[in-house]
């Protein structure tokens, strides 16, 4: 079992910066690949960004690549997602989710955090 919890939300202007991170519980953090995913209201959830198990493989949604950068401190079990040059189209609940496969579709995602709102204001 492993429990997910993020933090660092909030409200900000567009071009600024925001670092979420999200705590796991758990011995076996590193066993798992993580995402971040996003959900505007009335839109479906959506893959931001993923990152491997030893945190050099990586990918990220065309929408914020060289803005955003995931990253992950397994000694910390935390992973985190820095969010730069944010634009209103990036409002949205962030959650991050555990996999056992860096591959999963977002329905193969086990283990989902409660979220974070992101307010990116003009």
């Amino acid at each position: 079992q492993v429990q997910l919890v993020e933090s660092g939300g909030g409200l900000v202007q567009a071009g600024d910066s925001l670092r979420l991170s999200c705590a796991a519980s758990g011995r076996t953090f590193i066993s798992y690949a993580m995402g971040w995913f996003r959900q505007a209201p009335g839109k479906e959830r959506d893959l931001v960004a993923k990152i491997g198990t030893g945190g050099r493989t990586v990918y990220y949604a065309d929408s914020v690549k060289g803005r955003f950068t995931i990253s992950r401190d397994n000694t910390k079990n935390t992973v985190y997602l820095q969010m730069n040059s944010l634009k209103q189209e990036d409002t949205a609940v962030y959650y991050c989710a555990a996999s056992i496969n860096f591959y999963a579709a977002r329905d193969e995602y086990v283990y989902w955090g409660q979220g974070t709102q992101v307010t990116v204001s003009s």
